[in-house]
């Protein structure tokens, strides 16, 4: 009996001894593993202690995991290669524009909460002991982003370059300006007598006599996004309206000089507004540059043809001056708008609830927009079914803000160059009534034009279908 319980006394011994031993030396391999994969080598361990080398080890796993420091270990930050201040300069530099990941957990979207503590960046986390298989676990779990950014923001499209330089020279006398070679005359800037018979035909000749106009997908391109009721206040435009225009439009003089003239004005609509002796250089080399163009000089044969205006070609001029840049009431206050200034910039009403009014340019939208000024909120449904504009799109109806104030419609023409739209209203104005429906190329369209006494009050497009 005795021999019976000594040798089971001992089988149990060695059991337990052999399960401590084994014991032992999975723990020594799990140690031995985190070392490798910390990157810890032999010196660093005949440099420290067994315990210490013990307890380094696994502060460090849990801090990678937990994505949080030591409590009271001094450069616990440089386990992920970064110094505080590192983290600091590192974090302005790429936090929005790489994506950034705790490990084992989805990323905030609270707005305005940017935290670099417990970050991993992504690409570095061999450095960190991850297994390939472990990451691509964790990394489906994320959501994919582009980068970071508040939660209903829209994204800030990239600075753009425009040649500006030589606007200011612009504020030169007429004298020291270098204007473009004229077109040539022809036959083709001679109107027909059935287009000075119908307005609609001598509008489209206007159309087709803009050789400056943009080509979409090769000059500019647009994004329309969803499209809305007039009524609707939701924003359903993901992005900007336009992705890109190429810069080199911003080098056509009636372009260049045009965009010179956009600063010249306050959007207040009541406010008094004041023109240098330099705006008034500005506003004259822009008639000059434009009256050298197909779209002005057709304009200008076809109102002397009519009666209304000399064949003087200065006479012109002063004409074309005094119709868009000549200031008037509007708001109540004398002096405070013009028809540039109404058209082609905007103004806001500061009585009662705001609301833009005007502003039916593509270029000024396009420079707001670039500007974070506007913001593009959606097409407007058209009238018809199966009209549903894309990024080919010339005549667009759209929802947006201009310096948080709602212009909850308004019609633009998109890619146009200056002169026709300068020529297209001044015809109307002078040849039509308060409703024109024409034909521009394939679109037809209603130009609405407003008189204020011998004024243009108000001129842009409606789309027809």
């Amino acid at each position: 009996m005795v021999n019976y319980i000594q040798i089971r006394h001992t089988t149990v011994t060695h059991s337990y001894l052999f399960f401590s031993l084994a014991e032992q030396t999975m723990e020594g391999l799990i140690k031995g593993l985190i070392d490798v994969a910390l990157g810890h080598d032999n010196k660093d361990d005949e440099e420290s202690s067994p315990q210490a080398r013990d307890e380094r080890s696994r502060s460090s796993w849990a801090q990678v995991v937990s994505g949080e420091p030591d409590e009271g270990e001094e450069g616990s930050d440089r386990t992920h290669g970064y110094t505080q201040n590192q983290w600091n300069r590192q974090g302005k530099n790429e936090l929005g524009s790489q994506d950034w990941e705790v490990a084992g957990s989805r990323p905030s979207k609270q707005p305005g909460k940017a935290s670099h503590e417990g970050y991993i960046k992504v690409g570095d986390i061999e450095q960190h002991g991850y297994e390939q298989n472990r990451w691509n676990r964790e990394e489906n779990e994320v959501e994919k982003k582009d980068e970071w950014k508040t939660v209903g923001e829209k994204p800030r499209r990239k600075p753009h370059k425009i040649q500006m330089d030589q606007w200011h020279g612009y504020k030169r006398a007429p004298t020291e300006q270098e204007y473009s070679d004229e077109v040539e005359n022809g036959s083709y800037l001679e109107p027909a007598e059935e287009e000075l018979a119908d307005l609609s035909q001598a509008c489209n000749k206007l159309w087709e006599l803009d050789l400056n106009r943009l080509v979409p997908g090769k000059d500019y391109e647009i994004d329309c996004g969803e499209g809305k009721k007039v009524f609707q206040r939701e924003d359903m435009a993901q992005g900007s309206l336009f992705n890109w225009v190429n810069e080199d439009i911003f080098r056509k003089p009636s372009f260049s000089r045009f965009c010179s003239l956009l600063d010249n004005y306050n959007p207040d609509e009541g406010c008094k507004e004041v023109v240098s002796s330099g705006e008034r250089q500005e506003q004259a080399a822009f008639i000059e540059e434009i009256s050298r163009t197909a779209p002005i000089k057709y304009l200008h044969k076809y109102l002397s043809s009519k009666g209304i205006i000399s064949e003087n070609h200065q006479d012109f001029k002063t004409m074309m001056t005094s119709l868009w840049f000549d200031l008037y009431g509007r708001g109540g206050t004398s002096g405070s708008s013009s028809a540039f200034e109404h058209v082609f910039v905007g103004e806001i009403k500061q009585r009662g609830e705001q609301e833009v009014s005007g502003f039916h340019n593509w270029l000024q939208f396009y420079l707001e927009e670039a500007k974070g000024r506007v913001d593009y909120q959606g097409y407007i449904f058209p009238r018809r079914r199966g009209q549903i504009p894309d990024s080919e799109t010339q005549l667009l109806t759209i929802q947006f803000e201009w310096n948080g104030v709602l212009k909850s419609v308004s019609s633009t023409l998109i890619g146009v160059s200056p002169e026709f739209e300068i020529a297209l209203y001044t015809l109307c104005f002078y040849m039509g009534g308060e409703d024109n429906p024409i034909q521009l190329g394939p679109y037809l369209v209603n130009i609405k034009c407003y008189h204020l006494g011998d004024r243009i009050g108000s001129a842009f497009p409606i789309a027809e279908c």
